[in-house]
């Protein structure tokens, strides 16, 4: 119909229905854009909208076309054409009534439809990006407390470890400076004791030297934080009272650290940076807690040495005085059993040389030769024998020497061979005595002690020889030190009780032969003439006692 060319002219897809539902006009934009258009029917079917109508089985219906056309009024609804299987295109659709005509005006807005549905995807995509945006961050914020976290227990248990393992004082309070300064990044950390009502530098972090005791205090506000077991933070330009100025504010913190209510010090950390601490405040109130506890732990554990020291210095000079009295019992009991020995001998010694001295006179008296011959030489040997006795009694004496407690000068080989006379009775016939003796200057030192020395080591020496056997005794001065060595060929001593036999009460003897108290006393006599002796030996071929002697 030639009167609707006009409508060749629209953009739009124009199509006329009149009221018999009969297809009167198609322009030419609607020819182009639904080339395939057969009949309304197929047409309308291909056509969709998103009203639904309820309770209704007429299929028609459903297709915006027979809605329009139903419509008595104007009408407008967007709308869906299936192109093909794969091509669906939307469409404006707005239907003007005209008499008997019905006018379809189709609008492309695919592209619009398509637009606003890739908005709306792009704004579900924003809306899920910002959601996991958000959950990210959650994620690194729950990762980086996480982290911080796990740096806070690392270091807290770095310092508990290096805390529990050591009982040093020291080692603690540098451990954890040492740890916080680089925390922290201070330049400077120390612990104040807190003592007298007072605190007192006693660790500095790098200090290569030991650090005197300084005394500091702070400003009342800082001193009662400290007493609330809090800890103060603040940018000053003094460290503390009295302290001199810095050119620029730092940050000062101050941990204070106790034990249950009682305060024991403080650590002291100086940083020029500037930041808020929150997290760390938990690291410092950790780390303040496990060292309050390890320094009273440190101080009950060295009380505990010091004691133990102290207990075992006692018990050691006990022993000392024990030996002491023994030998001093000892050598009085010998002393005086000496001289009444002395005494007893003496008198009928003196007897039977006062008689050998009148049969000598009375010798060259008789007549016959022979039987003077035979008494000159019996009386010999009885004046022999009474100057051996005499020469005994002598060497007792002077053994002894009960008199003699003060330093005085003697020659060291005349003693050891005084000592030989007196235990003649243990080489004799079976002990052959080697002298090696050097050149020796008088010594200064208690004669009657070294005797004592030298009795008990040369006597021990013989005893470990079964049958025959050598003694070898060589002494040399050299450098002021007097060194006497005596070397047998005996049993030999283990090695397990080498390190026992100077320990009173033990012997390598057999039960009541040994009493344990003569190298014991023997080690301590040396010790009071600060000197020394070393035991060398091996099973079965001997031992040698080294003693020396510095003669300053």
């Amino acid at each position: 119909m030639k009167k609707f060319d006009i409508f060749n002219q629209f953009r739009d897809a124009v199509i006329i229905i009149n009221s018999k539902y009969e297809v009167v006009y198609q322009n030419y934009t609607f020819k182009r854009w639904f080339a395939g258009f057969s009949d309304l029917k197929k047409f309308s079917h291909k056509l969709n909208f998103d009203i639904c109508p309820l309770n209704s089985e007429n299929l028609e219906n459903y297709s915006p076309i027979y809605h329009a056309l139903n419509c008595k009024e104007n009408f407008f609804a967007c709308v869906s054409y299936q192109h093909s299987r794969d091509k669906i295109l939307y469409y404006d659709l707005t239907v003007i009534k005209k008499g008997k005509y019905s006018i379809f005006f189709f609008s492309d807005v695919s592209a619009k439809t398509e637009l606003t549905k890739e908005e709306k995807k792009n704004e579900k995509l924003l809306a899920e990006y910002k959601k996991l945006a958000a959950e990210n961050e959650d994620l690194q914020n729950i990762k980086q407390k996480a982290q911080s976290q796990a740096i806070r227990i690392a270091l807290i248990n770095k310092v508990t470890n290096t805390i529990r393992e050591s009982m040093d004082i020291s080692k603690i309070l540098q451990s954890a400076l040492s740890e916080l300064s680089i925390m922290f990044g201070a330049y400077k950390a120390y612990f104040a004791k807190f003592e007298n009502k007072s605190f007192k530098i006693l660790e500095i972090y790098g200090a290569k030297k030991a650090v005197p005791a300084t005394p500091i205090s702070f400003d009342s506000e800082t001193f009662s934080t400290i007493q609330s077991n809090k800890i103060s933070i603040v940018h000053c330009l003094k460290e503390y009272l009295d302290a001199p100025p810095v050119k620029q504010p730092v940050m000062r913190v101050v941990v204070p650290v106790y034990h249950l209510q009682k305060l024991l010090g403080v650590i002291v950390l100086l940083s020029r940076q500037k930041r808020e601490l929150s997290e760390e405040v938990e690291i410092l109130e950790a780390i303040s807690f496990q060292l309050g506890s390890a320094i009273i732990r440190a101080e009950l554990y060295q009380k505990n040495i010091q004691t133990v020291k102290e207990l075992k210095n006692a018990l050691k000079e006990l022993k000392e005085t024990q030996l002491q009295l023994i030998n001093s019992e000892k050598m009085a009991s010998l002393g005086q059993l000496v001289a009444g020995v002395a005494h007893e001998i003496n008198t009928p010694v003196a007897s039977i040389k006062s008689n050998n001295g009148l049969f000598a006179k009375l010798i060259p008296q008789i007549k016959e030769a022979e039987i003077a011959d035979i008494m000159q030489e019996i009386n010999g040997i009885d004046s022999e024998a009474i100057q051996r006795i005499s020469n005994i009694v002598t060497s007792l004496k002077k053994f002894v020497r009960l008199d003699e407690a003060e330093l005085q000068e003697a020659d060291i080989n005349k003693e050891l061979d005084l000592t030989l006379d007196l235990i003649r009775h243990e080489t004799k016939n079976r002990i052959e005595i080697i002298k090696n003796y050097g050149e020796l200057p008088l010594i200064k030192c208690y004669p009657n002690m070294l005797n004592q020395v030298f009795t008990n080591i040369l006597v021990n020496a013989c005893q470990a020889i079964d049958g025959k056997g050598i003694i070898i005794i060589t002494t040399s001065y050299q450098g002021e030190t007097l060194t006497v060595s005596v070397k047998d060929t005996g049993k030999g001593i283990s090695q397990d009780e080498i390190n026992k036999i100077f320990t009173a009460g033990y012997t390598t003897k057999g039960v009541g032969v040994g009493t344990g108290l003569g190298l014991a006393i023997s080690a301590k006599i040396i010790e009071k003439h600060n000197g020394k002796i070393i035991v060398n030996s091996e099973v079965g071929r001997g031992s040698e006692f080294i003693i020396t002697i510095c003669s300053k």
